[in-house]
């Protein structure tokens, strides 16, 4: 395919051309949001949108494979790591049954990795960043036959095998964008496989925010649009009338960027007579700022559990990457979540490059505190991965780290389990994994027949004492630990 291309033969003239999406394999059945957006925004009366997701198929290839007659190009949403070896299957065979079909990459790796991904010969076209409007443009410039360059938001090969880089397409209101048409996908299924009624939403784009471990300042260039509450209330009315769900999870990177917003949505939930309820992202400083009316109002609508990213539990390291929240923030925000009863789910990442080993154990130490503070409270220890794009990992590469060069090594890349990177000496690493099995078990809730290794489990965190764990590696045999991407 090349950066000018015609009709392809097999679009019959009167017939609504297909465009075909495809959401590779992974662990978790969250709904595939980013297809959903862009499948959307295409104009269901020109278009037919075909999404294949191969979490829900046996045989995935053959079903993307069937429905390549008729079809105008095949997109791709692509997430570093394990996702991007099922990507490459499927577009390779795209390309063998269709060599002039476009394949196009979205999603967070083509976003950070936009020509060298267009090193694969399978893949014709990435798109950067925020996609809908970017791929409606290539979709009526394919129709078209009309060439790619200029497109805004996408880089593209051209005939002659140069990479051609378009400039980037500003961030624009999700406002303007049509609704999610979720008929586009079996939403029944998503339920069952879930095994409970959760309905997997969006609200906003980007974040304001400059974490120097994340992604997103490359990706979004700090900036956050979000959909106007009434719109948003609206729709879940809708959504929920037509699928009644137990509860939303909303998917955005910082829910709770704007007050108002929230607080004008929690009160359309509630006139709304929905019986739901929500899980949400939150920063501890947005907790700290926000009035006590608001979380009234949001407990009254449902919330019922809120992600906030600790990272560290160094304040010292906190200024390093950048994440502008202090500690005290953090347990501000997690008494006002005691206090209207909604439980936490607190991350946090250690073995960032150069980190000593008292920050760690800072970190380790206010796990305990808020793991204590309610048996709703998780705090999961992650270890730091340089994930690309990130200003850390920029850092370290100029030190002399080195990140895969291929595709190939990238879906090798698990930046959620394994093992941590170089700056983790191995006596740190055994005693993270230990104290992470135990604080788990101390403050879980458990049945009486566990009542007494739980106490085991607080002895030891109590005391720091994680020597001889017979314990964790009696429970690692019996139950192996689950992969998680």
């Amino acid at each position: 395919m090349t950066a000018s291309v015609s009709n392809p033969a097999c679009v019959r003239v009167g017939t609504r051309p297909k465009v075909v999406l495809y959401n590779p394999q992974a662990v978790f059945f969250t709904f595939p949001l980013a297809l959903l957006a862009i499948g959307s925004e295409l104009d269901p009366e020109r278009y037919e949108v075909v999404i294949i997701d191969a979490r829900l198929e046996t045989d995935a290839p053959s079903v993307v494979l069937s429905h390549l007659e008729g079809a105008l190009c095949v997109g791709v949403t692509v997430l570093t790591g394990a996702p991007i070896s099922d990507a490459l299957q499927v577009s390779r065979a795209v390309k063998r049954a269709r060599p002039d079909l476009p394949v196009v990459w979205g999603g967070w790796h083509p976003s950070m990795f936009a020509s060298e991904c267009l090193a694969e010969p399978s893949v014709d076209i990435t798109v950067r960043g925020q996609g809908e409007e970017t791929f409606v443009e290539i979709v009526q410039r394919l129709a078209e036959g009309r060439s790619l360059e200029g497109c805004a938001g996408c880089t593209v090969r051209l005939p002659d095998g140069r990479i051609h880089e378009n400039p980037a397409r500003a961030l624009a209101p999700v406002d303007k964008f049509r609704a999610h048409d979720y008929d586009l996908i079996p939403v029944e299924r998503y339920f069952q496989l879930k095994g409970k009624r959760q309905l997997d939403y969006i609200s906003s784009q980007g974040c304001n925010f400059r974490c120097a471990f994340c992604s997103d300042p490359f990706v979004y260039g700090r900036k956050w649009v979000g959909l106007e509450p009434n719109r948003m209330a609206l729709r879940l009315k809708e959504l929920w009338d037509r699928y009644q769900f137990d509860d939303v999870n909303f998917q955005d990177e910082t829910f709770f960027t704007k007050r108002e917003r929230v607080r004008e949505m929690a009160e359309r939930i509630i006139e709304s007579g929905m019986k739901i309820t929500w899980a949400a992202t939150m920063r501890a400083d947005q907790g700290v700022r926000l009035p006590d009316d608001v979380w009234a109002k949001c407990k009254q609508s449902g919330l019922r559990r809120l992600l906030v990213g600790v990272e560290s539990g160094s304040n010292e390291m906190l200024k390093r990457i950048r994440k502008d929240i202090k500690i005290e923030q953090v347990f501000a925000t997690a008494e006002k979540m005691v206090q209207h009863g909604i439980a936490g789910h607190f991350p946090f990442i250690v073995g960032f490059p150069d980190e000593s080993g008292a920050s760690i154990q800072e970190s380790l130490d206010v796990a305990k505190r808020l793991r204590s503070m309610s048996p709703d409270f998780l705090t999961p220890i992650y270890y730091f991965k340089p994930y690309p794009g990130s200003e850390l990992v920029i850092e370290a590469v100029a030190k002399g780290f080195r990140l895969p060069d291929t595709l190939e090594e990238w879906a090798r890349f698990d930046y959620v389990a394994g093992l941590p990177g170089p700056w983790v000496t191995p006596e740190k690493f055994e005693l993270i994994e230990r104290f992470k099995f135990f604080h788990e078990l101390a403050w879980k809730r458990v049945s009486p027949g566990k009542r007494l290794i739980q106490r085991l489990a607080r002895y030891r965190c109590t005391r720091d004492f994680y020597r001889w764990p017979v314990e964790m590696l009696f429970t690692r045999w019996l139950v192996p630990a689950q992969k998680l991407s």
